[in-house]
């Protein structure tokens, strides 16, 4: 099992260490995709599945399985839970599990099972794999960070001391499905240049967020990626029309009427509401923290990166340096459908048209 299926396919599979580059020309089983199988000149079957559907583990059964990057998972209490119910067959059924050791309860829960054998490696350790320009820059990058002791280190943290977030706070309030929605929005926070590879930078923040018939904000979809404008702009623009969405919300400090003009590039007549930071970043999130400790906010599954961002937001920014896109994203998306808290952005112009629909959200 990976987090996604491109993962499971292009990683656990076909990757560079994956299932087919390990095997010897004689043990390399068939490989066939939807669904992903494999099939052992000894016979053994291997079948292939990914993190975002629990229910599809209903009704298989296996005598032992791999779950990669588990803390990843968008629903990885729920998976793992259905995976266990299906671990039936043999005399001994086992499991492997392999990731970064992010802190969610799944993880800390396994930690504590005395039946769990825990074992840790540095990406130090496998040095003799990576490329030596690689580990000398994230060495520098990261060695002694917090960030590093997790990524590098496999140690587990616990939030920063002073982050406005929490993550049993997130926890708490975790969700698997959204009531009906009244109002949608996809938020938009550009980078400062065109960004395509991890090395370039800052990232374009994209989150999608809703207002529930309950009055409470639902976190839909993490999207940030890292890439040209013509492409995060189009992928804005499919978000709106997978999620039926009201508006798209964009930050406009970082390149003015530019960002409004690029989406509407792909879509001309679709409502835009711009908005300018006119406070520090911690003054902007402050007021949607606190709508998380009343209660009032849910994520809908689990964003692993968004997450580590909000519990390691400082007062005087992100914990180890990096610019928190994919929060950004996630404050302009509340605060757009958050009108009665203090708002901390100016309206630099108003959508012209309706709202394109007041329809509930279908998964």
């Amino acid at each position: 099992m990976a987090e996604t299926q491109r993962d499971l396919e292009q990683v656990i599979v076909e990757g560079d260490s994956g299932i087919l580059a390990c095997c010897s020309r004689d043990e390399r089983p068939t490989y066939t995709k939807k669904p992903v199988k494999l099939i052992f000149p000894n016979g053994a079957v291997a079948l292939g599945y990914n993190g975002t559907e629990p229910d599809q583990l209903r009704g298989p059964q296996f005598d032992a399985a791999w779950s990669d990057e588990i803390a990843k998972w968008r629903y990885a209490q729920e998976t793992w839970d259905m995976l266990q119910f299906g671990l039936r067959l043999g005399t001994h059924p086992q499991q492997v599990i392999t990731t970064t050791p992010r802190p969610i309860p799944l993880i800390r829960e396994l930690m504590k099972d005395p039946t769990c054998i825990i074992t840790r490696g540095s990406t130090f350790e496998n040095s003799g794999n990576l490329a030596a320009t690689f580990l000398t820059d994230i060495k520098r990058k990261y060695e002694g960070t917090r960030l590093g002791r997790q990524e590098l280190e496999a140690a587990v943290l616990d939030d920063a001391p002073n982050a406005l977030w929490r993550r049993d706070m997130l926890d708490q309030t975790r969700v698997k499905e959204p009531p009906l929605l009244r109002r949608i929005v996809v938020a938009i926070d550009p980078a400062a240049k065109s960004n395509e590879t991890p090395d370039d930078g800052a990232a374009t923040g994209l989150c999608v967020a809703g207002l529930g018939d309950d009055g409470r904000g639902y976190i839909l979809e993490d999207a940030t990626t890292r890439s040209s404008p013509n492409n995060w702009a189009r992928l804005a623009v499919s978000l709106y029309d997978r999620y039926e969405a009201n508006a798209i919300v964009v930050e406009t400090n970082q390149g003015g009427d530019m960002v409004k003009s690029i989406i509407q590039s792909v879509r001309p007549s679709l409502p835009v509401v711009e908005v300018i930071a006119t406070k520090g970043k911690w003054l902007r999130a402050e007021p949607i923290a606190a709508l998380y400790e009343q209660g009032r906010i849910s994520h809908v599954g689990s964003f692993a990166a968004l997450e580590d961002e909000m519990v390691m937001f400082e007062v005087n920014g992100l914990v180890g340096g990096a610019s928190p896109d994919r929060l950004d994203a996630l404050v302009w998306a509340l605060t757009e459908l958050f009108p009665q808290i203090i708002r901390p952005v100016q309206k630099a112009s108003k959508p012209k048209q309706n709202y394109a629909s007041q329809g509930g959200w279908m998964g």
